[in-house]
């Protein structure tokens, strides 16, 4: 390890990025479904050792975008190349010219999320030192870094450092204290801590690995809780709800074909009725049946009998959840001409009548909007999903409240991967309702990635999370994080289960991101002396 940390703080030019882009990788690797922490404690110690050799320049132009920016970005670069490859697949569905710029997509998102963390250990360069407190303020940066990609230009949270901290039902109970933001500036501290053990300095070696010890038993502190409140919180189901969650996996490529509307809709009923096993009921002894991300695709106004045989098939005392394009509509009770569509969840009743939607707030871009659409189009890039304007987003998140169901907070895919920002809504919701599609990344452990990041959320705030995939996964999930019953990925067919009532509000439900703002201060308070030893040694 001494030889690596030599390596680290001497390296330069191609030779130092391509170490930190290797570093960054393995970090990677740390990620959800892979959760191999140990590759982050090992690649954490490597960015600051990289650090410690980074060149000084007083100019605000160094400071800024000058070396220590340099390595983080490459670090940023090969964390989020091996955490996101997966964005790769969606380019396979239409495969032709796309599977070309395929590469160069992926590598230009990790390139551009990379950014945040060359901001980020460029401020943390400015507060560094020989000491411990160097590791504080890069958990610090990284971890503002971390929340101002999860906030700025419509935000993209995938894959913060937290998550690492998350892979057993153990671990993931802290998220419902400080969130995975929280454990996030955790994660950077404790994987840091190795650089504080080599190479060997002046302090003794017990004064040496502390830090790691104080590490691990953090770490153990943190299982240990988890393992606490599992076994002594107790969940109680809702009496009288019964949802039947449909997972038809229809293909991308086929899905909004015109001549396979009526195929989707046999199969969507066909999985709704059939009996999974000798004592299901089917639809007898069910209150909700969900169907996920535009699994009707198409306008409800353009297909009437396949509507009226949707509303045939559902019992009076049903309500289907279901998502569909839905279009908008002006005051006079007609279709705006040229408006864009809404991705929606509809919300229909025995009868077939539908009594409230919900319109996706938080579009993906490039997925299903595009940024600067008007100058790309020139160029004939558009975005990935369907519509060739793509789609509108909605105005606000809002609950169901359907009689004799709990309130429902309804979510469509990605919305659910933003922590602390379901919407002020969600404090009221009886459980947390997610449809997605997941097609566009079958094969790829994006579907398991971003399924754990839905039980993540259901931790964070108490609640149960209900999520209806076309290809999965699909599963209730209670408000600890477990899962009640789960259809995996590739699976066709239905499952049937009751969700848990809400916890009383987590402390980081009541309380959100203010203890992470306590955290942030001390993190910078506690590596000010370090930089103030470092200013008097070079005055």
């Amino acid at each position: 390890m001494t030889a690596l940390a030599e390596f680290a703080m001497l390296a330069h030019g191609w030779r130092r990025i391509l170490m930190l882009v290797l570093a960054g990788a393995l970090a990677g690797l740390s990620a959800p479904p892979i959760f191999f922490l140990v590759a982050l404690f090992v690649a954490m110690p490597v960015l600051v050792w990289a650090l410690d050799g980074a060149e000084r320049k007083r100019s605000i132009r160094s400071m800024v975008v000058g070396p220590a920016f340099r390595i983080g970005l490459a670090f940023g670069f090969g964390y989020f190349l091996v955490a996101l490859h997966w964005i790769g697949a969606a380019f396979f569905v239409d495969g032709g010219w796309l599977l070309v710029v395929m590469p160069f997509a992926v590598a230009g998102l990790a390139l551009l999320l990379a950014v945040f963390w060359g901001l980020g250990t460029a401020l943390a360069h400015f507060f560094w030192s020989a000491g411990p407190g160097r590791i504080f303020a890069l958990a610090t940066a990284l971890t503002l870094a971390e929340l101002a990609r999860g906030y700025l230009f419509t935000g993209f949270p995938f894959d913060l450092l937290g998550y690492a901290l998350t892979a057993n039902l153990e671990m993931m109970q802290a998220t419902s204290l400080v969130g995975v933001y929280g454990l996030t500036f955790v994660a950077v501290l404790i994987s840091a801590t190795p650089a504080l053990v080599w190479p060997a300095a002046e302090r003794s070696l017990i004064a040496r690995i502390l830090p790691l010890f104080a590490a691990f038993g953090l770490l153990a502190g943190q299982i240990a809780w988890g393992n606490f409140r599992l076994n002594e919180t107790q969940t109680e189901p809702f009496e009288d709800v019964v949802l039947r969650i449909v997972q038809p996996v229809i293909p991308q490529d086929v899905k909004w074909q015109t001549f396979a509307r009526e195929e989707t809709v046999n199969r969507l009923l066909d999985l709704s009725t059939m009996q999974t096993n000798p004592d299901d009921q089917a639809l007898g002894d069910v209150t909700h049946l969900i169907w996920p991300e535009a699994a009707i695709p198409f306008f409800l106004s353009d297909e009437p009998e396949l509507l009226a045989r949707i509303a045939r098939t559902l019992p009076d005392d049903i309500w289907l959840l279901t998502g569909a394009p839905r279009q908008p509509y002006g005051a006079n009770g007609e279709i705006v001409p040229g408006a864009k569509p809404f991705n929606s969840v509809l919300a229909f009743n025995g009868e077939g009548e539908v009594v409230t939607s919900y319109d996706k707030t938080h579009l993906v871009p490039f997925g299903e909007y595009l940024p600067f659409g008007d100058f790309l189009r020139q160029f004939g890039i558009t975005q990935l999903a369907e519509g060739s304007q793509g789609w509108a987003a909605g105005a606000e998140r809002r609950l169901f409240h359907l009689p004799g169901s709990p309130a429902i907070l309804p979510l469509i895919c990605y919305e659910i991967v933003f922590p602390g920002s379901l919407g002020a809504s969600v404090d009221e919701a009886g459980f947390i309702l997610v449809l997605t599609n997941d097609a566009w990344f079958d094969g790829s452990m994006g579907l398991a990635q971003h399924f754990h990041h839905a039980r993540v959320r259901a931790v964070e705030e108490g609640k149960s999370v209900v999520r209806a995939a076309n290809s999965g996964i699909s599963a209730i999930v209670d408000p600890m994080g477990r899962i009640d019953a789960m259809m995996a990925e590739g699976m066709v067919g239905a499952i049937k289960g009751t969700p848990a009532q809400p916890l009383s509000p987590t402390f980081f439900a009541q309380y959100r991101h203010w203890p992470l703002v306590g955290m942030l201060i001390l993190g910078v308070l506690l590596s000010l002396p370090g930089r103030r030893r470092r200013l008097r040694r070079l005055d």
